[in-house]
């Protein structure tokens, strides 16, 4: 499987009649290995990494809780930073006190959905995020959670009817504002929910592709000495944008984690009650 590698043979400043091949949407649909075993439809890429991320997260949450002591050591520190980190700047702004139970939740989806951002930092692989299959079913779980917690707290009536029928509101309004609300909650809000997740995973590795695809291309020290150098000029400036937006998108990763538990965060604190 080549995610990162340009057409053999076609270079800048070549003789072979051949142009820069771009990277498609293609990178996004791996073969899958031992696919030529008999018998076997072969192994899935987006498994494979999926099963990597859900490891790491097992493994350093683990390495974070052994040998647990009421005075922490660094180990448990760091651990207990990023549990902080998610309490004050997710829960307690989303849901007050209250927000308290739900910690423990919100933070494995912090830390699983950075996991499988992190797999496309893998060289020659993507990240599991960019596959829509993945963020839909969180923003499923998510959706399906609000509604149970919902139900529960406002009961079934009462919260299907705070959510269309919002309070405070001339009832002749409701004609126009029902309709989207219902569009909002329902069907928007966890449809958003999962493709801005995705999409900004699936754009961040097709552009990280084009700098490596830019740069093999533009390599050719087969030509001219004074084309050859030009060439090395060429791609070494492809080098430093593929490095300086591999770090950027390390940054949107996390930025990415964040603000999807955010959202979890906001639209489990409208399930709790009722706006007023």
């Amino acid at each position: 499987m080549r995610i990162l590698a340009a057409e053999p043979g076609c270079h800048l400043f070549g003789d072979n009649g051949c142009g820069f091949q771009a990277p498609t949407i293609k990178m996004f649909f791996p073969e899958p290995w031992f696919d030529g075993i008999p018998g076997s439809a072969g192994i899935d890429l987006y498994l494979v990494l999926l099963l990597v991320a859900v490891g790491a997260v097992l493994l350093l949450w683990s390495w974070f809780s052994k040998k647990l002591s009421l005075v922490p050591g660094r180990r448990q520190s760091v651990g207990e930073m990023l549990i902080l980190f998610i309490r004050d700047n997710i829960t307690r702004p989303t849901m007050g006190a209250k927000g308290d139970s739900f910690i423990p939740f919100l933070t494995a989806v912090f830390t699983l959905i950075l996991a499988m951002n992190f797999t496309g930092l893998i060289p020659g692989m993507i990240p599991v995020n960019s596959n829509l299959a993945f963020t839909a079913m969180f923003a499923l779980t998510i959706y399906v959670m609000t509604i149970v917690i919902g139900v529960r707290n406002q009961g079934g009536w009462g919260y299907f009817s705070n959510q269309l029928f919002p309070p405070g509101m001339p009832k002749i309004f409701y004609i126009i504002v029902t309709p989207i609300e219902l569009l909002s909650v329902f069907l928007i809000r966890p449809a958003t929910h999962a493709l801005r997740l995705f999409a900004t995973m699936f754009a961040g590795s097709l552009l990280l592709a084009v700098f490596a695809y830019g740069g093999w291309y533009m390599l050719n020290l087969t030509a001219e000495p004074m084309l050859a150098a030009v060439s090395v000029l060429f791609s070494g400036a492809a080098l430093i944008g593929y490095v300086l937006f591999f770090l950027f998108e390390i940054l949107i990763m996390l930025i990415q984690a964040f603000v999807f538990t955010l959202l979890a965060s906001l639209y489990i604190s409208q399930s709790l009650e009722a706006a007023h």
